[in-house]
Formats: C-alpha cells, sequence, structure tokens
C-alpha cells in the first residue's frame, strides 16, 4: 500500500461507510434521538461509540463502565457498535459516532492535507505499544537479524516494511533477505504450527496470550525496545473534534466514565474478564481472563492518569514518520490529540 492509498480509501470509502451505518442506526432506532429518557425520568445524552474490531480485552474497560452504571450516573446513554469495513474513524470524522476507537499509526494519514478528517485522540488505551514479532521458539527470530531467510507475513504497507527494516538495521540485519509472503493469517497459533509462515506481527496482549494459552512455545520481540521511536500509542479513543469542541462537558463525563471502568479493570482483572465475556459470550473464556491479567499492566503502565498522552512519545514517532517520508505531507507536532478532556 503506498503512501497516500490508505487517505485516498478513506475518503473514497467515507460515503459508502457513513450510508451502511446511518441504515444500521436507524432500524435500531438509535438515529435522531440524541437522548434517552429513563424511567425516573431522567434525560440521558446519547452517545455512540464504535469499536475497531469484535471485542476483546483493549475494550473491557468500555464494557466495565457500561455493566457497573457509570455511564448512566454521568448523565449518558452509551451504544457500543461494530465497526464497518474501514474502521471507526468515518463515522466519528462524519459525526455519525461520538468516540471510536484508532490507532496513532493508522490515523496519520487522515490528519493532514486539505482533506484531512476531523478526529482527535482524546484518551490511551494502553501506554505502551505491545506489538512486534512472533515466531516458534529456538528458530533464532528472537531478535530481528534473525528474520533474514524466514517467512514473514506481510499486509505489503509502507509503514509496516519500515517498521521491520529500521529494527532490523538495528539490529544489523538485511530487511531484502526476507521472505515476504502475502498474509492471510486468522489465526497465528495455527499458522505457526503449521509453518506456512515464520514470523508474524502481532500484538502480544491477544495473539501473543493466545499462543501461552495453546501451549505453543515462541520467541518475541517489540518494537519499542529496539527503538524508543515505534513506541506509539495504539490503541487510542478518538472523538470527532467538532463534536468535542461543541461538547466539552459531555466529553469530559464520558471520559471520566470510561476511566472508573478501566481502573477496576486495573484492580480486579478477573471480574472485568467475567464482564466481557458476559457481553460477548462467543469469546474464548480462557484467552480472556489470561489476556485480562496481561492488560491490567499495560493499560496505566507507569503513568497515574489513565488515558494520558505524552505528547513527546506522540510526537517522536510522527517525526519518525516524517523522517521516514512515509505521508506525503509532513505532520506538525502536536497534531491529532489532546489530553484536555481527560479528569
Amino acid at each position: 500500500m503506498k503512501k497516500n492509498s490508505i487517505k485516498n480509501s478513506i475518503k473514497k470509502k467515507m460515503l459508502s461507510a457513513i450510508l451502511v451505518f446511518g441504515m444500521a442506526a436507524g432500524l435500531a432506532g438509535c438515529a435522531g434521538n440524541p437522548d434517552v429518557k429513563k424511567e425516573d425520568g431522567k434525560q440521558l445524552e446519547k452517545i455512540t461509540f464504535v469499536l475497531d474490531w469484535t471485542p476483546n480485552t483493549n475494550h473491557t474497560g468500555l464494557y466495565v463502565a457500561q455493566e457497573k452504571g457509570y455511564f448512566e450516573e454521568a448523565g449518558l446513554e452509551v451504544e457500543i457498535v461494530q465497526p464497518p469495513e474501514d474502521g471507526a474513524t468515518v463515522l466519528v470524522a462524519s459525526g455519525k459516532a461520538q468516540f471510536g476507537v484508532s490507532f496513532q499509526d493508522s490515523m496519520m494519514p487522515a490528519l493532514v492535507g486539505a482533506d484531512a478528517l476531523p478526529i482527535t485522540a482524546v484518551a490511551a488505551i494502553l501506554q505502551h505499544n505491545t506489538s512486534g514479532i512472533v515466531s516458534r521458539k529456538g528458530e533464532g527470530m528472537d531478535t530481528p537479524k534473525g528474520l533474514e531467510g524466514k517467512k514473514y507475513a506481510t499486509w505489503d504497507m509502507d509503514l509496516e516494511k519500515a517498521t521491520i527494516k529500521n529494527v532490523m538495521e538495528k539490529d544489523g540485519g538485511d530487511f531484502g533477505k526476507v521472505e515476504l509472503v502475502p498474509s492471510t493469517v486468522t489465526d497465528e497459533v495455527s499458522a505457526l504450527e503449521s509453518k506456512s509462515v515464520d514470523a508474524i506481527w502481532i500484538f502480544y496482549g491477544w495473539a501473543g496470550i493466545a499462543a501461552e494459552v495453546a501451549g505453543l512455545e515462541t520467541d518475541y520481540f517489540a518494537f519499542k525496545d529496539i527503538n524508543s521511536d515505534l513506541d506509539f500509542y495504539t490503541p487510542v479513543i478518538i472523538g470527532g473534534a467538532k463534536w468535542l469542541e461543541e461538547n466539552p462537558d459531555t466529553a469530559k463525563a464520558f471520559l471520566s466514565a470510561l476511566e472508573k471502568g478501566y481502573e477496576d479493570a486495573i484492580e480486579n482483572p478477573q471480574e472485568a474478564a467475567e464482564i466481557l465475556c458476559k457481553a460477548s459470550p462467543e469469546l474464548d473464556k480462557e484467552l480472556v481472563f489470561a489476556s485480562q491479567e496481561y492488560m491490567k499492566d499495560q493499560y496505566k503502565a507507569e503513568v497515574d492518569q489513565w488515558g494520558y498522552i505524552d505528547p513527546a512519545r506522540w510526537n517522536a514517532f510522527y517525526n519518525w514518520i516524517n523522517e521516514n517520508n512515509l505521508l506525503e505531507e509532513e505532520i506538525p507536532e502536536n497534531t491529532g490529540f489532546t489530553n484536555e478532556y481527560l479528569e
């Protein structure tokens, strides 16, 4: 995928995604009704929240806040919806949803240029980038150089390949010697066990834990441990820039209630895992419980405030993007995020 193809794809598909979502919302009775009246007559302000994927432990705090009534206490009625093919970005940018889940890396094409989309990251779900490369244990891929001569499942994206090239070069390796295999991976454990590929880009909190639960011994290295510029924020909560400006108190109320949900998930991960499984009973319960134990230390890590976005780290990643010419236009510092709606 070339430099601006992600951005072009977002723009071209934006209208169809909005139309599809609008029809679905109308059928569900959630469109055109910003307020919901409780039995006691209290008006609750309607918030639509779009996930990035199927429910998982990135989202636990959201479901905890909903289950425990934190949103209702804040005067909100929150509807959690599945994303269209293009994710939450287009719906939040269009105003069809107020909040959603995105990622600092996938946000970047939408932040610059004449057709920039009005989205803003307002909270970090996790404090650090937990992504990296997983491989079968003992086959020499515990460091980036070991990928030489191995089969890597690629999405053929510029940022993806630039990232792996960068960490390999820092380890004295040659990215040109990696065998790039088009990724069809839907189950990382099966792909590694079958040896259809040797190495896969994963987020450890889900796919890495899934390997542990399955009893598959693996090697793993995280990108952030090799290049601190790659410790970007993934995932993040995004809001519509215009809506945020017009509804600051509602935005703060939502994020305050959401923070309570994530604080609960940190303090009592087993209870939080139960709540997530109740909301999404199709999930593998053993995986959810194991993942939740890992994630409780990732939501805040070393910071005091859940959701806080460190400007230096945010800027470091986009400066790295600029230096490597991964977008046609440079991203100015302090673009695309704010901490002002956090409690």
